[in-house]
């Protein structure tokens, strides 16, 4: 998405010591008894959203959005070379890297000597600049890998980035902090003015790594107001591309209020190409009073700009002209060209001392009734499918990794990766299923079967369950059939208990006459770690009467149960009663339904319409979908299922299977109703007696988990204005509620919006169906038709655990892993790949680590990552350090050699040099890096450590695709 006008730059800024002619060494002089003033010349260029990546790039449909990304480096290339004291930063490196491949080498030349002498500095370093609210850790440092990486190889160390320039998300994550330390950025931000709707938000922020978790905790220099004094309008008129946007509350680049330079042309000469007929003139004085040193920052673009850099850049060198030339009459102000890179720079130098912050920048808002909230949960068709498609895109590469040399050679040539790893990464493609499935049956070069011959139509098919989890799994398979009966054996050939049961009626409904699978095939199958396992399935008399499961009716209290849970219904209502844990003797009262907030179209406290960014209720009280449900029960050997239909657009499955210890809840809703003209907004909510006084916990991009208080932000007094939109945070995995004993957790498939509203109850915004456009750029209210034209319907999954507080975690975290990288299934005719079991690992790891990453870099050497997915103090026994000996960790190959790497992959460890800060809590100071032991690797509680491996497959070179 692309920044709106109201959103005031929030910049991420990292140092890293700088090579000779490049990084501070390249910065412009500055002047110790003036205010110095640092422009920082930059064009933010989404990778797709109002067009495509195709469409912004070569600059087509531009009644939609103006904007051509080629004509932009075109542009600032030529106008850089022109003049050495000119700078400019570059973030997106999906739009730089496909420039680069269309240049000739002169101008290959220009663009390395520019980096070089720090003319174009390089910044972010992604693929795209992810989002931080709906991110997933793992995703997001696939894509800062996979640029960074690309920047490296063309630029070497001038072109690896010093800041992290995260401009455009709504809002910053703790955890996405975390990750650009680790990745050898130390940092600075100034982040969203009007943070949570507050006059007293100390909003400009610094961020630095901890240890041992390297979480960032950020600091805050200057003491900034919300809005500054003076102000610009961010639109070029009503029919512009920025039409629309509201004030701009910096003063980026036209005058804002303040009298345009005289004496150097006339506005219309000097005027800026966002705002045409106003004058760039800045206005330093006011703005240098909120910050704590001599040294102030102005950046100079926004959303695909400088594509006229010479306009640009013209007006700039007036605009500094100027400035220093009123030093003669007594002016105290400096104007300069530079980079965020030298700004911290100066900072640095300044040698104050800082405070420390160690909360993150949600909920975001920019005015009373503004909060950006809604995006959480926008589009949940699309969030789910990212997140699949990312978990394809794992399997993709361990089994490249675990293949060796062998893999690059397939039915139809020889290939590897890369190019799905570069179109996948914003958001990541879905085509790293297909590949998992060449490289499952590589073998016996099978080919992939097409829909129309679908195998589980065969009387004889064989089903591959891939398991990406350093431990092994049981995991339902579900697969639709024709058929009534079924044989089923696993990899030694035994036989393994199935059962066909009818599809539900709510997903015969959705088909509507694409007729279909009368049945689904269930049965539970297993895979080792880091590895596959196959199953044979036997069609069984094609033409014996089918004898359905039974309906058990009559039952005066329906409830699921297994060994380890009781799921108690209201036979009256059919909601949720009661969980009872089994196992551990205890139970809580459990009440879940749908309901739906109408969404505001403006009203007289504010205009302010709910849409694709905005969530705003116009009441705090949302309306149930329905007082009761229609239920019905089906009781089997493998599987005990409650099926409520709320309504004709929401229903939902509550499923309980055998050893499981989370009742799961699959949930339909869709299309929603709009014909009464009232957007809604869908949420799932759990009530229960729990004593939370207003607490509850979500997690960080997957990750570490954060405290939330109703109503407060621990870093300033909060004014709530908007009582729900105000106490919505992002739940990327999962949420949950507790008090001194008792948690309920709820995990997530893909990310959504989610709170506590009232103590002891947490909610979840499934889908959202707007009618009014909330005036942040879309330009459309979020109404999405869905397939046949009458409304989006998605299908998700909430997982639901009930234990004590003291062990919760012990479930959360790995349910939640299995949740992001799931088990595949891939379905081969006949009966499949000769090998029907294999793991790539010699021996499981625990529960409480994970191998992030096992991704093949070159014939003969693997990237890896593992890290600890406990934090410090939330288990007995996950929280403690483990050890593992990388040696003899795999089967597939084995290591010779291995070096330790900065968390991006591209620099070795010892490499990374950071700048020291003075806090309240005193100075860091570098700490020494152990010897290496590949056969004792430890991690600590949060901790993700990287390594490239030389490894040496066996025999002829292959390894899971060998002969």
């Amino acid at each position: 998405m692309a920044l709106p006008g109201a959103v005031a730059l929030p910049l991420l800024l990292l140092l890293l010591s700088g090579a000779a002619g490049c990084g501070h060494q390249s910065c412009s002089p500055t002047r110790p008894d003036m205010l110095n003033v640092h422009l920082v010349p930059h064009s933010h260029d989404d990778v797709g959203w109002l067009k495509t990546v195709d469409q912004y790039y070569y600059g087509v449909r531009n009644r939609d959005q103006h904007a051509g990304v080629q004509y932009i480096l075109d542009s600032v290339v030529a106008q850089l070379a022109t003049n050495p004291s000119r700078r400019f930063v570059y973030a997106e490196v999906a739009f730089l890297a496909r420039w680069w491949r269309q240049q000739d080498q002169a101008t290959r030349r220009l663009v390395r000597e520019l980096v070089q002498e720090g003319r174009l500095e390089l910044v972010g370093g992604g693929w795209c600049m992810s989002d931080e609210a709906a991110a997933h850790y793992g995703a997001a440092l696939e894509q800062m890998a996979l640029g960074r990486r690309f920047l490296r190889r063309l630029f070497g160390a001038c072109g690896m980035p010093r800041v992290a320039w995260q401009i455009d998300p709504f809002g910053h994550a703790r955890e996405l902090a975390a990750t650009f330390a680790q990745g050898s950025y130390p940092t600075c931000t100034t982040p969203p003015r009007g943070c949570a709707g507050t006059s007293s938000a100390p909003t400009p922020l610094w961020w630095t790594a901890t240890a041992p978790s390297a979480t960032w905790t950020p600091w805050s220099p200057p003491s900034w107001r919300r809005r500054p004094p003076r102000s610009c309008r961010g639109d070029g008129g009503p029919g512009s591309p920025r039409a629309g946007y509201p004030k701009i509350p910096v003063p980026w680049d036209g005058c804002c209020g303040c009298p345009c330079p005289p004496g150097v042309g006339s506005p219309g000469v000097l005027g800026c190409p966002r705002a045409p007929g106003r004058g760039p003139e800045p206005c330093p004085p006011p703005q240098a009073r909120q910050y704590r040193t001599n040294h102030i920052l102005m950046t100079m673009g926004s959303d695909f700009h400088y594509e006229n850099a010479h306009l640009w850049f013209k007006n700039l060198d007036k605009l500094i002209a100027h400035a220093n030339a009123r030093q003669a009459n007594g002016s105290r102000v400096h104007a300069l060209y530079s980079t965020p890179s030298c700004y911290l720079w100066e900072l640095h130098r300044a040698n104050l001392t800082w405070p420390l912050k160690t909360d993150d920048f949600f909920p975001y808002s920019d005015g009373p009734h503004q909060f950006w909230t809604g995006f959480f949960s926008s589009r949940p068709a699309f969030k789910g499918y990212e997140r699949l498609s990312s978990g394809f895109l794992q399997i993709c590469s361990q089994l490249e990794a675990l293949a060796g040399p062998s893999a690059r050679d397939g039915p139809y040539g020889p290939g590897d990766s890369s190019v799905l790893r570069a179109g996948g990464q914003c958001p990541v493609h879905s085509g790293g299923h297909q590949g998992a499935l060449h490289l499952l049956q590589r073998p016996q070069h099978q080919r992939v079967p097409p829909q129309r011959d679908h195998p589980s139509r065969e009387h004889l098919f064989t089903v591959i369950l891939y398991n990406p989890l350093a431990w092994g799994v049981t995991w339902p398979v579900r697969l639709p059939v024709r058929a009534t009966s079924y044989a089923v054996t696993d990899p030694q050939g035994q036989p393994v208990a199935s059962q066909v049961v009818p599809v539900s009626g709510v997903t015969r409904w959705l088909r509507g006459d694409t007729g279909g699978a009368p049945g689904e095939l269930l049965f539970q199958a297993w895979a080792p770690p880091l590895g596959f396992s196959t199953f044979e399935v036997k069609q069984l008399s094609p033409g014996a009467p089918w004898d359905p499961p039974r309906w058990p009716s009559g039952d005066p209290e329906p409830k699921l149960e297994n060994e380890h849970l009781r799921i108690r219904f209201d036979p009256i209502t059919g909601h949720l009663l009661e969980i009872q844990n089994l196992a551990k003797g205890f139970s809580l009262p459990v009440f879940q339904s749908f309901y739906w907030y109408n969404a505001s179209a403006g009203d007289g406290l504010s205009p302010q319409a709910s849409g694709a960014y905005i969530f705003r209720p116009n009441a705090s009280t949302p309306i149930p979908v329905a007082k009761r449900a229609a239920t019905r029960l089906l009781k089997t050997a493998l599987v005990q299922e409650l099926h409520q239909n709320f309504s004709a657009w929401c229903s939902q499955v509550l499923r309980l299977r055998p050893g499981q210890p989370y009742l799961e809840l699959e949930w339909t809703v869709g299309p929603i109703p709009v014909a009464d003209g009232l957007g809604k907004e869908v949420i799932s909510r759990f009530e229960t007696p729990l004593r939370t006084a207003g607490h509850f916990y979500t997690d960080s991009n997957g990750r570490q988990v954060l405290e939330r208080r109703r109503d407060f932000r621990p870093t300033w007094n909060l004014s709530q204005s908007e009582p729900v939109a105000g106490n919505y945070y992002p739940v990327n995995t999962r949420i949950f509620i507790k008090d001194e004993k008792v948690q309920l957790t709820v995990l997530t498939d893909r990310s959504q919006g989610g709170s506590s509203i009232l103590d002891g109850s947490l909610e979840l915004m499934v889908h959202r169906r707007l009618l009014k456009d909330d005036n942040r750029g879309l330009g459309e209210p979020l109404d999405e038709p869905g397939a046949d034209g009458r409304g989006l319907v998605v299908r998700g999954r909430h997982l639901v655990l009930l234990d004590t507080a003291a062990a919760a975690a012990d479930q959360h975290r790995p349910r939640a892993q299995e949740m992001v990288t799931s088990p595949s299934v891939v379905l081969a005719p006949g009966p499949g790949p000769h090998l029907r079991w294999f793991s790539g690992l010699q021996r499981a790891l625990p529960p409480s680590l994970h191998l992030l990453t096992v991704e093949p870099r070159g014939a003969r050497a693997v990237l890896l990552r593992l890290e600890h997915l406990f934090e410090l103090g939330e288990s007995r026994n996950g929280s403690r350090p483990l050890s593992v000996d990388l040696t003899t960790l795999f089967s597939a190959f084995t290591i010779t050699s291995v070096q330790e790497m900065a968390l991006g992959g591209d620099i070795p460890l010892h490499s990374v040099s950071r700048l020291l800060w003075n806090t309240a809590t005193g100075t860091p100071k570098p700490r020494p890096l152990a010897r290496l032991d590949p056969r004792r690797v430890t991690l600590e509680p949060m901790q993700i450590r990287t390594f490239l491996a030389s490894v040496r497959y066996e025999g002829l070179g292959e390894g899971l695709g060998g002969p």
